[in-house]
């Protein structure tokens, strides 16, 4: 019978080093990121002993109680084609229970639908489409269905999301595919052909303009975060949102680096000295992210956003990687919508809207997990 239990970080990078790819948010160092939740690694072994999988599961404690929400972000990293996940979940479950969990919350990395760009594009411009599930895809994943109908038969609960963008992480994102479906590498001439006439035209024009686009050298880490953080949060204020402090990047940065160097790369764009984009990259194996951006109100015209995506996506074509993810966007296509810009953006670069399985979650109390929704939603 397959088994769960307790491995160690470094077990934990041991097993994410021997597989293509794994989510950021399944690594050791994303714990150290989350710090103020209790965290433990497990990993998933089968009859012969064998470690098939391995999980990060962070601890959410409820108020006055010793009794935990256990959250597994894009997560567990198991086999999810398996015909009997059971077999992988039940102990899971089992081991998370006596820790103390009162409910599990699951993201399955499983892809259930694939759009293409110039499918997204018809449906903002089709008055009469407000959802990109509106638009019939072009990749129904069979597999990703089965996860689904697997995990409703066993109980769990799909969380809903809201406008496009789930209470924890999005279940809808951008991509650009860097291997065609043979598995053959896609150039630096092949994606940007891919990409929109305004979007090579912008790239053209920074480099024309004159912006230089690199790369953070370790030894500088600390004043180009600052130099990140503080266009962030001139960022944040013209686009309201709230900003993290500095302090979290740095954390995340000592945290994913000390997994693998070059984890995570800060990318900074000048034009004639002035700081005009900054952005954070991921990469775990085949996987890199687009992970947070920022952008000056003044010198918009020189395209510093687009410099600097251009050269991640340059940079992850020459690490080997298979997909570059510029992250979440909303499953609105209304063109009336404020989020529809982010999605323009991001759908000029060629790639996919790509729909995942989204989280699940398993009440184990019943009463507890009332309580704690009811708790959320007062907050």
């Amino acid at each position: 019978m397959p088994s769960v239990r307790p491995i160690s970080p470094t077990e934990h990078r041991d097993y994410l080093d021997s597989i293509p790819s794994a989510s950021f948010l399944q690594t050791p160092g994303w714990a150290r990121v989350k710090s103020v939740w209790r965290n433990e690694s497990l990993g998933f072994f089968g009859d012969d002993g064998q470690q098939a999988g391995a999980a990060l599961v962070l601890y959410r404690k409820l108020p006055r109680l010793k009794r935990y929400l256990a959250y597994l972000p894009e997560g567990p990293v198991l086999d999810w084609s398996a015909d009997r996940l059971e077999e992988w979940l039940t102990p899971l479950v089992r081991h998370l229970k006596a820790e103390g969990a009162f409910a599990v919350r699951i993201g399955p990395p499983v892809v259930t639908t694939r759009w293409s760009a110039a499918q997204v594009k018809d449906g903002i411009a089709d008055p009469d489409v407000r959802l990109l599930g509106q638009v019939p895809p072009t990749e129904r994943s069979a597999e990703g269905a089965k996860v689904v109908a697997q995990l409703s038969d066993l109980g769990w609960r799909h969380q809903g999301v809201e406008g496009g963008f789930a209470a924890g992480q999005p279940q809808f994102v951008f991509q650009i595919p860097l291997r065609d479906a043979d598995g053959t590498a896609r150039t630096e001439d092949d994606v940007l052909k891919g990409m929109n006439q305004l979007w090579r035209r912008n790239i053209k024009k920074a480099a024309k303009e004159g912006v230089e686009v690199r790369a953070s050298a370790p030894e500088h880490a600390r004043e180009d975060l600052k130099a990140f953080h503080d266009l962030y949060v001139h960022t944040a204020e013209r686009d309201h949102f709230t900003p993290r402090p500095l302090a979290y990047f740095e954390t995340m940065y000592d945290a994913l680096n000390a997994d693998a160097p070059d984890r995570l790369k800060v990318w900074l764009a000048r034009h004639e000295g002035d700081l005009v984009a900054a952005t954070l990259a991921v990469r775990v194996g085949e996987h890199a992210w687009y992970s947070y951006g920022a952008s000056s109100t003044e010198k918009r015209e020189v395209r510093g956003s687009n410099a600097v995506q251009w050269e991640m996506i340059r940079d992850a074509i020459a690490a080997g990687a298979a997909v570059y993810d510029l992250r979440g966007i909303t499953d609105t296509l209304d063109a009336d919508d404020s989020h529809v810009g982010l999605i323009q953006f991001k759908v000029g670069t060629g790639g996919e809207a790509v729909e995942y399985a989204g989280e699940w979650d398993l009440p184990i109390n019943r009463a507890l997990y009332k309580a704690f929704q009811i708790y959320l939603a007062r907050r």
